[in-house]
């Protein structure tokens, strides 16, 4: 009679001075050549970032653009070029479909014609502001006009307020209108312009009437 027992072999994988026991099935792969099978990516520092991170939000930076455009007064020190030399789109997002919550009034497809309205209305002002020789992007222009609907958010709950007073009502959509249209103008129309301002000055007005009647349904 023949006896006994077969026990595994110890087979050990020498990794950097160290040894390191193998299981018959991962030496098997290994003389097979479907090591690879057993190999571990190590992690990538660059897939740990955060989320924000990620998609270049930068709140910081945004809440600083906010305050621009809400505060455009030169006296009051801010860096306002900042809104348009480091232009973002997450931020003008943001406030454009923050505009279209409160302009739904039921209806729903309010919120696709304002993006519409910012996405075409910023290209209608970037192609003249290009042919009157302004030195501006697309996405500078796009930044601006959706940063400055701030204004016409801010009135917004005042006119609820104010709704059945026709005349003060009138003057804080005029009000609204008149400082989103200087906040963005502030910042498109510069000194290259020169005698030619009131060209682009006065569709960037018309633009945000149109924003306004959105809101209100007028």
């Amino acid at each position: 009679d023949i006896s006994g027992s077969i026990g595994t072999p110890d087979v050990k994988l020498n990794l950097g001075g160290e040894f390191i026991k193998e299981s018959t099935a991962t030496t098997f792969l290994r003389q097979r050549g479907y090591g690879w099978l057993l190999e571990v990516e190590d992690d990538d520092p660059e897939d740990n970032k955060p989320l924000l991170e990620e998609l270049d939000i930068d709140l910081k930076d945004i809440y600083y653009k906010i305050r621009c455009v809400l505060m455009p007064m030169p006296s009051l020190g801010f860096n306002r070029q900042v809104v348009r030399d480091n232009p973002d789109f997450w931020g003008p997002l943001a406030v454009v479909l923050f505009f279209s919550m409160i302009s739904l009034y039921g209806q729903f497809k309010v919120v696709s014609w304002i993006i519409t309205i910012w996405i075409f209305g910023s290209l209608t002002i970037f192609l003249l502001a290009r042919v009157l020789g302004g030195e501006v992007a697309y996405g500078q222009v796009l930044g601006v006009i959706g940063y400055s609907l701030l204004p016409l958010i801010v009135i917004a709950p005042l006119l609820l307020v104010v709704g059945s007073f026709e005349v003060v009502s009138t003057l804080i959509k005029l009000f609204g209108v008149f400082w989103a249209a200087y906040s963005a103008a502030s910042l498109l129309v510069g000194e290259e312009f020169k005698t030619k301002k009131p060209l682009l000055i006065y569709p960037i007005f018309l633009l945000y009437i149109y924003f306004l009647s959105l809101y209100t349904g007028v």
